[in-house]
């Protein structure tokens, strides 16, 4: 399902700058509020923690578009499919609402993008 694989290919660009802001590579401002142009140890490893959950949130993705299984209950995850989309509107919604012009319009719409494409996918799956 081709929602699958744009929902998931930009979950994975997400994922990558994560990687990027938990090694500390100054691109807090698309991040978090944008506060910190480089994450404080902290938060860098909020950011790592991050990454297995966006990787698990691909998988499940994939996993509905009926790209391939990861062993999911099929109900199992549906309610994950629209778990991962509620999560990624109210994000929609917090980085709409971000200090940070980068995170607001650049990370707003790829928000967007994805929570649709969770929302459609698992509708559909």
């Amino acid at each position: 399902m081709i929602t699958a694989y744009i929902g998931s290919s930009l979950f994975f660009l997400i994922l990558v700058l994560y990687i990027l802001l938990a090694a500390g590579v100054p691109l807090g401002e698309l991040a978090m509020g944008g506060k910190y142009k480089i994450m404080p140890k902290k938060y860098r490893i909020t950011c790592a923690i991050s990454v297995l959950v966006q990787a698990f949130a691909i998988l499940v993705l994939l996993q509905l578009g009926g790209i391939f299984s990861i062993g999911l209950h099929e109900n199992t995850a549906r309610i994950l499919g629209y778990f991962f989309a509620a999560y990624l509107f109210i994000n929609m919604i917090m980085n709409a609402k971000s200090k940070s012009k980068k995170e607001k319009f650049i990370m707003t719409p790829i928000s967007a993008i994805i929570a649709v494409c969770f929302l459609y996918t698992t509708i559909v799956s």
